[in-house]
Protein backbone atom coordinates (compact mmCIF):
# COMPACT_ATOMS: atom_id res chain seq x y z
CA UNK A 1 0.00 0.00 0.00
CA UNK A 2 1.22 3.65 -0.66
CA UNK A 3 1.46 6.15 2.11
CA UNK A 4 2.79 9.02 2.37
CA UNK A 5 6.72 9.46 3.79
CA UNK A 6 7.72 10.88 7.03
CA UNK A 7 8.99 14.10 5.53
CA UNK A 8 6.13 14.27 3.79
CA UNK A 9 7.47 14.94 -0.02
CA UNK A 10 8.04 11.39 -1.15
CA UNK A 11 5.44 8.08 -1.14
CA UNK A 12 6.21 4.76 0.70
CA UNK A 13 5.52 0.95 0.74
CA UNK A 14 6.24 -1.21 3.49
CA UNK A 15 8.50 1.18 5.00
CA UNK A 16 10.66 1.68 2.13
CA UNK A 17 10.47 5.01 -0.31
CA UNK A 18 8.60 4.18 -3.65
CA UNK A 19 9.01 6.29 -6.61
CA UNK A 20 4.76 6.23 -7.88
CA UNK A 21 4.78 5.50 -11.56
CA UNK A 22 1.78 5.09 -13.06
CA UNK A 23 0.62 4.28 -16.90
CA UNK A 24 -2.54 6.12 -17.85
CA UNK A 25 -5.59 4.07 -19.05
CA UNK A 26 -8.86 5.82 -18.11
CA UNK A 27 -10.85 3.44 -20.22
CA UNK A 28 -10.45 0.18 -19.25
CA UNK A 29 -13.35 -1.16 -17.44
CA UNK A 30 -15.30 -0.36 -20.41
CA UNK A 31 -12.98 -1.01 -23.42
CA UNK A 32 -10.55 -3.88 -22.44
CA UNK A 33 -11.12 -7.58 -22.82
CA UNK A 34 -9.71 -9.65 -19.70
CA UNK A 35 -7.82 -11.37 -21.73
CA UNK A 36 -6.02 -8.15 -23.72
CA UNK A 37 -5.63 -6.54 -19.79
CA UNK A 38 -3.86 -9.68 -18.55
CA UNK A 39 -1.33 -9.31 -21.55
CA UNK A 40 -0.77 -5.47 -21.23
CA UNK A 41 -0.57 -5.61 -17.39
CA UNK A 42 2.35 -7.97 -17.87
CA UNK A 43 3.95 -5.41 -20.25
CA UNK A 44 4.04 -2.54 -18.32
CA UNK A 45 4.86 -4.82 -15.09
CA UNK A 46 8.31 -5.68 -16.76
CA UNK A 47 8.69 -1.86 -17.71
CA UNK A 48 8.11 -0.64 -14.21
CA UNK A 49 5.33 0.75 -13.93
CA UNK A 50 3.64 0.01 -10.04
CA UNK A 51 0.37 2.45 -10.89
CA UNK A 52 -2.19 2.14 -13.69
CA UNK A 53 -4.30 5.54 -13.48
CA UNK A 54 -8.04 4.19 -14.56
CA UNK A 55 -11.43 6.28 -14.95
CA UNK A 56 -14.39 4.52 -12.23
CA UNK A 57 -17.24 5.67 -14.64
CA UNK A 58 -17.06 6.06 -18.92
CA UNK A 59 -14.50 8.42 -20.04
CA UNK A 60 -16.17 10.57 -21.96
CA UNK A 61 -13.36 10.83 -25.04
CA UNK A 62 -12.40 7.25 -25.15
CA UNK A 63 -11.94 5.66 -28.08
CA UNK A 64 -14.90 3.18 -29.79
CA UNK A 65 -15.51 -0.23 -28.51
CA UNK A 66 -17.13 -3.01 -29.50
CA UNK A 67 -17.83 -4.26 -25.57
CA UNK A 68 -20.93 -2.78 -23.90
CA UNK A 69 -19.86 -2.54 -20.39
CA UNK A 70 -21.84 0.27 -18.99
CA UNK A 71 -21.36 1.38 -14.47
CA UNK A 72 -25.20 1.91 -14.53
CA UNK A 73 -28.50 1.19 -16.15
CA UNK A 74 -28.35 3.08 -19.57
CA UNK A 75 -32.12 5.06 -20.32
CA UNK A 76 -33.83 4.97 -23.44
CA UNK A 77 -32.17 8.63 -24.18
CA UNK A 78 -28.45 6.93 -24.05
CA UNK A 79 -27.77 8.68 -20.17
CA UNK A 80 -27.53 6.73 -17.25
CA UNK A 81 -29.58 5.49 -14.62
CA UNK A 82 -27.68 6.94 -11.92
CA UNK A 83 -30.01 4.91 -9.35
CA UNK A 84 -29.13 1.49 -10.86
CA UNK A 85 -25.77 0.33 -10.24
CA UNK A 86 -24.83 -2.50 -13.23
CA UNK A 87 -23.23 -5.27 -10.67
CA UNK A 88 -21.54 -7.12 -13.93
CA UNK A 89 -19.82 -4.10 -14.17
CA UNK A 90 -17.96 -3.61 -11.19
CA UNK A 91 -17.71 -7.56 -10.64
CA UNK A 92 -15.79 -7.41 -13.45
CA UNK A 93 -13.83 -4.17 -13.00
CA UNK A 94 -13.20 -5.97 -9.33
CA UNK A 95 -11.57 -8.72 -11.17
CA UNK A 96 -8.86 -6.59 -13.30
CA UNK A 97 -8.22 -4.49 -10.31
CA UNK A 98 -7.72 -7.93 -8.27
CA UNK A 99 -5.53 -9.07 -11.32
CA UNK A 100 -3.38 -6.00 -10.91
CA UNK A 101 -2.70 -6.14 -7.35
CA UNK A 102 -1.63 -9.83 -7.55
CA UNK A 103 1.15 -8.50 -10.01
CA UNK A 104 2.34 -5.83 -7.57
CA UNK A 105 0.50 -3.22 -9.43
CA UNK A 106 -1.76 -0.46 -7.60
CA UNK A 107 -4.87 0.79 -9.29
CA UNK A 108 -5.45 4.32 -8.96
CA UNK A 109 -9.58 5.03 -9.48
CA UNK A 110 -11.05 8.37 -10.69
CA UNK A 111 -14.23 8.59 -8.56
CA UNK A 112 -15.56 11.65 -10.41
CA UNK A 113 -14.50 13.06 -13.88
CA UNK A 114 -15.61 16.30 -14.36
CA UNK A 115 -17.48 15.88 -17.13
CA UNK A 116 -20.41 14.47 -14.58
CA UNK A 117 -20.61 17.37 -12.55
CA UNK A 118 -22.40 20.75 -13.17
CA UNK A 119 -20.65 23.75 -14.96
CA UNK A 120 -17.44 21.72 -15.39
CA UNK A 121 -15.38 23.11 -18.97
CA UNK A 122 -15.73 19.42 -19.82
CA UNK A 123 -20.12 19.15 -18.70
CA UNK A 124 -20.65 22.42 -20.45
CA UNK A 125 -19.25 20.80 -23.98
CA UNK A 126 -21.62 20.00 -26.91
CA UNK A 127 -20.53 16.47 -26.85
CA UNK A 128 -22.13 13.16 -25.65
CA UNK A 129 -24.31 13.61 -22.74
CA UNK A 130 -25.00 10.57 -20.10
CA UNK A 131 -25.84 13.07 -17.43
CA UNK A 132 -24.50 14.22 -13.89
CA UNK A 133 -23.90 12.31 -11.03
CA UNK A 134 -27.11 13.59 -8.39
CA UNK A 135 -25.02 14.57 -5.45
CA UNK A 136 -27.86 12.43 -3.50
CA UNK A 137 -26.58 9.32 -4.27
CA UNK A 138 -22.40 10.47 -4.13
CA UNK A 139 -22.40 8.27 -0.49
CA UNK A 140 -24.29 5.22 -2.03
CA UNK A 141 -21.27 5.24 -5.17
CA UNK A 142 -18.46 5.58 -2.67
CA UNK A 143 -19.57 3.40 -0.54
CA UNK A 144 -19.66 0.05 -3.38
CA UNK A 145 -16.44 1.34 -4.77
CA UNK A 146 -15.03 1.44 -1.42
CA UNK A 147 -16.64 -2.01 -0.10
CA UNK A 148 -15.72 -3.76 -3.36
CA UNK A 149 -12.25 -2.67 -4.19
CA UNK A 150 -10.66 -1.20 -1.03
CA UNK A 151 -9.15 -4.80 0.01
CA UNK A 152 -6.52 -4.34 -2.87
CA UNK A 153 -5.36 -1.11 -1.53
CA UNK A 154 -6.16 1.11 -4.47
CA UNK A 155 -5.34 4.82 -4.61
CA UNK A 156 -8.62 7.07 -4.80
CA UNK A 157 -8.28 10.54 -7.21
CA UNK A 158 -11.62 12.25 -6.56
CA UNK A 159 -11.84 14.22 -9.53
CA UNK A 160 -10.26 13.77 -13.11
CA UNK A 161 -9.54 16.96 -15.29
CA UNK A 162 -11.11 19.33 -13.61
CA UNK A 163 -11.89 23.16 -13.14
CA UNK A 164 -13.20 24.57 -9.99
CA UNK A 165 -15.77 26.99 -11.67
CA UNK A 166 -18.47 26.73 -8.55
CA UNK A 167 -18.81 26.34 -4.64
CA UNK A 168 -21.25 23.36 -5.70
CA UNK A 169 -18.69 21.44 -7.43
CA UNK A 170 -16.02 22.52 -4.97
CA UNK A 171 -17.97 21.94 -1.95
CA UNK A 172 -20.82 19.50 -2.85
CA UNK A 173 -18.92 17.32 -4.74
CA UNK A 174 -15.31 17.55 -4.68
CA UNK A 175 -15.26 18.41 -0.67
CA UNK A 176 -17.61 15.93 0.18
CA UNK A 177 -16.13 13.08 -1.65
CA UNK A 178 -13.14 13.24 -0.59
CA UNK A 179 -14.39 13.30 3.60
CA UNK A 180 -16.23 10.19 2.07
CA UNK A 181 -13.96 8.22 0.96
CA UNK A 182 -11.50 8.88 3.94
CA UNK A 183 -14.00 8.43 6.28
CA UNK A 184 -14.77 4.79 4.43
CA UNK A 185 -11.07 3.83 3.72
CA UNK A 186 -8.91 6.01 6.36
CA UNK A 187 -5.73 4.35 5.78
CA UNK A 188 -5.79 4.65 1.38
CA UNK A 189 -4.12 7.55 -0.16
CA UNK A 190 -6.34 10.10 -1.63
CA UNK A 191 -5.89 13.25 -4.44
CA UNK A 192 -7.71 15.41 -7.24
CA UNK A 193 -6.28 14.90 -10.58
CA UNK A 194 -7.00 19.19 -11.83
CA UNK A 195 -7.14 20.22 -15.35
CA UNK A 196 -3.74 21.22 -17.50
CA UNK A 197 -1.91 24.10 -16.76
CA UNK A 198 -3.98 24.86 -13.67
CA UNK A 199 -2.64 25.33 -9.91
CA UNK A 200 -5.31 27.42 -8.30
CA UNK A 201 -6.63 24.64 -5.75
CA UNK A 202 -9.58 26.17 -3.86
CA UNK A 203 -8.71 26.73 -0.10
CA UNK A 204 -10.99 24.26 1.55
CA UNK A 205 -9.93 21.90 -0.58
CA UNK A 206 -6.08 22.23 -0.51
CA UNK A 207 -6.40 22.71 3.45
CA UNK A 208 -8.27 19.32 3.37
CA UNK A 209 -5.94 17.00 6.32
CA UNK A 210 -7.60 14.10 3.76
CA UNK A 211 -6.04 15.41 0.48
CA UNK A 212 -2.33 13.45 0.57
CA UNK A 213 -0.94 14.25 -2.15
CA UNK A 214 -0.55 17.16 -5.47
CA UNK A 215 -1.16 15.98 -9.20
CA UNK A 216 -0.81 18.63 -11.28
CA UNK A 217 -1.06 18.33 -15.43
CA UNK A 218 1.68 19.76 -17.80
CA UNK A 219 -0.60 18.68 -20.75
CA UNK A 220 -0.80 18.34 -24.53
CA UNK A 221 -0.61 21.50 -25.82
CA UNK A 222 2.53 22.25 -27.86
CA UNK A 223 3.07 25.89 -26.74
CA UNK A 224 3.29 25.36 -23.21
CA UNK A 225 5.45 22.32 -22.35
CA UNK A 226 7.48 24.37 -19.73
CA UNK A 227 4.52 24.13 -17.36
CA UNK A 228 6.05 20.62 -16.89
CA UNK A 229 8.91 22.83 -14.72
CA UNK A 230 6.61 25.17 -13.96
CA UNK A 231 3.96 23.57 -11.65
CA UNK A 232 6.52 21.52 -10.31
CA UNK A 233 8.21 24.19 -9.04
CA UNK A 234 4.68 25.86 -7.56
CA UNK A 235 2.93 22.95 -6.13
CA UNK A 236 6.51 22.01 -4.38
CA UNK A 237 6.29 25.69 -2.47
CA UNK A 238 3.10 24.85 -1.88
CA UNK A 239 1.62 24.87 1.68
CA UNK A 240 0.39 22.35 3.16
CA UNK A 241 3.70 20.48 1.88
CA UNK A 242 2.56 16.98 -0.05
CA UNK A 243 4.51 14.65 -2.29
CA UNK A 244 4.27 16.37 -5.88
CA UNK A 245 3.73 14.82 -8.98
CA UNK A 246 3.37 15.45 -12.75
CA UNK A 247 -0.20 13.35 -13.48
CA UNK A 248 -0.51 14.02 -16.98
CA UNK A 249 2.56 15.33 -18.94
CA UNK A 250 2.10 15.19 -23.00
CA UNK A 251 1.29 11.82 -23.92
CA UNK A 252 3.36 10.12 -26.36
CA UNK A 253 2.51 10.23 -30.00
CA UNK A 254 -0.58 12.07 -28.83
CA UNK A 255 -1.66 14.66 -31.39
CA UNK A 256 -0.97 18.29 -30.33
CA UNK A 257 -4.21 19.96 -28.44
CA UNK A 258 -6.21 22.14 -30.71
CA UNK A 259 -5.72 20.27 -34.01
CA UNK A 260 -2.05 21.45 -34.21
CA UNK A 261 0.06 19.61 -36.55
CA UNK A 262 2.54 17.18 -34.95
CA UNK A 263 2.75 14.80 -32.10
CA UNK A 264 4.85 14.19 -29.11
CA UNK A 265 7.56 11.97 -29.19
CA UNK A 266 9.98 9.79 -27.18
CA UNK A 267 12.02 12.75 -26.43
CA UNK A 268 9.33 15.05 -26.18
CA UNK A 269 8.26 12.89 -22.81
CA UNK A 270 11.32 12.07 -21.82
CA UNK A 271 12.10 15.94 -21.92
CA UNK A 272 9.10 16.96 -19.73
CA UNK A 273 9.76 13.95 -17.46
CA UNK A 274 12.97 14.67 -15.86
CA UNK A 275 12.05 18.60 -16.26
CA UNK A 276 9.04 17.67 -13.75
CA UNK A 277 10.95 15.36 -11.57
CA UNK A 278 14.36 17.67 -10.65
CA UNK A 279 12.10 20.71 -9.94
CA UNK A 280 9.91 19.94 -7.15
CA UNK A 281 7.59 16.57 -9.00
CA UNK A 282 10.30 14.01 -7.87
CA UNK A 283 7.27 11.91 -5.71
CA UNK A 284 6.41 10.07 -8.96
CA UNK A 285 5.15 10.74 -12.96
CA UNK A 286 2.58 9.45 -14.89
CA UNK A 287 3.08 8.30 -18.39
CA UNK A 288 0.60 8.38 -21.37
CA UNK A 289 0.48 6.68 -24.76
CA UNK A 290 -1.96 7.43 -27.30
CA UNK A 291 -3.63 4.80 -28.09
CA UNK A 292 -3.43 3.18 -24.44
CA UNK A 293 -5.83 5.81 -22.40
CA UNK A 294 -8.54 5.66 -24.83
CA UNK A 295 -7.88 1.53 -25.76
CA UNK A 296 -7.77 2.67 -29.67
CA UNK A 297 -8.59 -0.01 -32.10
CA UNK A 298 -7.64 0.83 -35.83
CA UNK A 299 -11.29 -0.64 -37.29
CA UNK A 300 -13.03 2.07 -34.93
CA UNK A 301 -13.32 5.66 -35.30
CA UNK A 302 -12.32 8.31 -33.33
CA UNK A 303 -13.45 11.69 -32.71
CA UNK A 304 -10.68 13.48 -33.74
CA UNK A 305 -12.90 17.32 -32.99
CA UNK A 306 -14.24 17.14 -29.67
CA UNK A 307 -12.87 18.48 -26.06
CA UNK A 308 -8.75 19.13 -26.86
CA UNK A 309 -9.24 18.13 -30.75
CA UNK A 310 -6.51 15.28 -30.80
CA UNK A 311 -5.55 13.46 -33.81
CA UNK A 312 -6.05 10.01 -34.29
CA UNK A 313 -4.58 7.56 -31.91
CA UNK A 314 -2.80 4.47 -32.70
CA UNK A 315 -4.31 0.97 -32.17
CA UNK A 316 -3.12 -0.40 -28.78
CA UNK A 317 -1.25 -2.80 -29.92
CA UNK A 318 1.20 -0.11 -31.42
CA UNK A 319 1.06 2.09 -28.88
CA UNK A 320 1.92 -0.69 -26.34
CA UNK A 321 4.96 -0.70 -27.71
CA UNK A 322 6.32 2.54 -27.92
CA UNK A 323 9.69 2.82 -26.54
CA UNK A 324 8.87 5.82 -23.96
CA UNK A 325 7.63 3.80 -21.71
CA UNK A 326 11.09 2.26 -20.70
CA UNK A 327 12.19 5.89 -20.39
CA UNK A 328 9.91 6.09 -17.80
CA UNK A 329 10.86 2.85 -15.84
CA UNK A 330 14.23 3.44 -15.92
CA UNK A 331 13.73 6.88 -14.48
CA UNK A 332 11.46 5.20 -11.51
CA UNK A 333 15.03 2.67 -11.37
CA UNK A 334 17.56 5.85 -11.10
CA UNK A 335 15.05 8.23 -8.91
CA UNK A 336 15.17 5.01 -6.66
CA UNK A 337 18.81 3.73 -6.84
CA UNK A 338 19.57 7.46 -6.33
CA UNK A 339 17.38 8.48 -3.46
CA UNK A 340 15.59 11.14 -5.19
CA UNK A 341 13.29 10.98 -1.95
CA UNK A 342 15.68 13.16 -0.34
CA UNK A 343 16.05 15.99 -3.43
CA UNK A 344 15.73 19.25 -3.86
CA UNK A 345 15.86 21.49 -6.39
CA UNK A 346 18.75 24.19 -7.00
CA UNK A 347 18.00 25.96 -9.93
CA UNK A 348 20.54 28.54 -9.05
CA UNK A 349 23.07 26.15 -9.40
CA UNK A 350 22.89 26.81 -13.48
CA UNK A 351 24.32 30.15 -15.01
CA UNK A 352 23.44 29.52 -18.77
CA UNK A 353 20.72 31.33 -19.49
CA UNK A 354 17.74 29.27 -20.13
CA UNK A 355 15.29 27.92 -17.84
CA UNK A 356 14.95 24.25 -19.62
CA UNK A 357 18.41 23.09 -17.89
CA UNK A 358 16.75 22.20 -14.64
CA UNK A 359 19.19 20.97 -11.69
CA UNK A 360 18.56 19.32 -8.16
CA UNK A 361 20.65 18.09 -5.30
CA UNK A 362 20.66 14.65 -3.02
CA UNK A 363 22.77 15.25 -0.27
CA UNK A 364 25.87 16.13 -1.57
CA UNK A 365 25.50 14.70 -5.77
CA UNK A 366 24.18 17.08 -8.23
CA UNK A 367 21.92 15.87 -10.97
CA UNK A 368 21.28 18.01 -14.08
CA UNK A 369 19.30 17.52 -17.25
CA UNK A 370 20.11 19.27 -20.54
CA UNK A 371 17.60 19.08 -23.37
CA UNK A 372 20.21 20.19 -25.77
CA UNK A 373 24.22 19.76 -25.94
CA UNK A 374 25.94 22.75 -24.46
CA UNK A 375 28.84 23.87 -23.06
CA UNK A 376 27.93 24.13 -19.17
CA UNK A 377 27.83 26.74 -16.78
CA UNK A 378 27.42 26.30 -13.07
CA UNK A 379 27.91 28.69 -10.49
CA UNK A 380 30.79 28.06 -7.76
CA UNK A 381 33.68 25.87 -7.83
CA UNK A 382 33.28 21.56 -8.06
CA UNK A 383 37.12 20.85 -7.66
CA UNK A 384 36.01 17.94 -5.75
CA UNK A 385 33.36 16.19 -8.14
CA UNK A 386 33.26 14.00 -11.11
CA UNK A 387 31.47 14.77 -14.06
CA UNK A 388 29.57 11.92 -15.88
CA UNK A 389 27.04 12.35 -18.48
CA UNK A 390 24.33 9.66 -18.97
CA UNK A 391 22.45 9.64 -22.38
CA UNK A 392 18.94 9.20 -21.67
CA UNK A 393 17.88 7.27 -24.68
CA UNK A 394 20.92 4.67 -25.37
CA UNK A 395 21.68 4.93 -21.70
CA UNK A 396 25.27 4.85 -22.11
CA UNK A 397 27.63 7.00 -19.84
CA UNK A 398 30.56 9.12 -20.50
CA UNK A 399 33.24 11.32 -18.26
CA UNK A 400 33.66 14.54 -18.84
CA UNK A 401 35.92 17.49 -17.95
CA UNK A 402 35.39 21.05 -17.02
CA UNK A 403 37.70 24.24 -16.36
CA UNK A 404 37.14 27.00 -13.35
CA UNK A 405 37.07 30.41 -14.56
CA UNK A 406 38.29 32.04 -11.05
CA UNK A 407 37.19 36.07 -12.45
CA UNK A 408 33.52 34.90 -12.67
CA UNK A 409 33.44 32.40 -10.31
CA UNK A 410 32.25 29.57 -12.66
CA UNK A 411 32.47 26.18 -13.29
CA UNK A 412 32.01 25.24 -17.43
CA UNK A 413 31.49 21.76 -18.32
CA UNK A 414 32.68 20.61 -22.05
CA UNK A 415 30.21 19.49 -24.16
CA UNK A 416 29.25 15.25 -24.52
CA UNK A 417 29.54 13.49 -27.88
CA UNK A 418 25.86 12.43 -27.61
CA UNK A 419 23.19 13.11 -30.04
CA UNK A 420 20.31 13.46 -27.79
CA UNK A 421 19.21 14.93 -24.27
CA UNK A 422 21.13 13.92 -21.18
CA UNK A 423 21.64 13.58 -17.37
CA UNK A 424 24.94 15.22 -16.07
CA UNK A 425 25.84 13.20 -12.64
CA UNK A 426 28.22 15.41 -10.46
CA UNK A 427 29.28 12.93 -7.68
CA UNK A 428 31.09 14.35 -4.55
CA UNK A 429 34.63 12.57 -4.56
CA UNK A 430 35.24 10.22 -1.53
CA UNK A 431 37.82 10.36 0.55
Amino acid sequence: MFQISKGKRYFSKNGEPVFYLADTCWSAFTNIEESDWEYYLDVRQKQGFNVIQVNMLWQWDSSQTLLNYKPFAVNEDGTFNFNQFNDVYFERAENMIKRAYEKGITIAIVLLWCNYLPNTWASDMNVRKVGLFPKTLLMTYIEKVVSLYNKYNPIYIISGDTDFQTDEVIEEYYNNSLNIVKQLAPNSLATLHIRGRESDIPEVLKNNQNLDFYMYQSGHNSEFQDMGYKLATEFYNMKPIRPVLNSEPCYEMMGYSRQRYGRFTREDIRKVAWQSVLSGGFAGLSYGAHGIWSWHNNQMIFDTTVGEAFETPYDWHDALKFEGAWDYGFLRKFAEKHNFSNITPIQELVANNTEEIRAAKVDDDYYIYVPFNIRLKLNGRLDNYNFTYLDLESKKEVTVTTQYDIDNQVTFVNLHNFIKDALLIIKCKKD
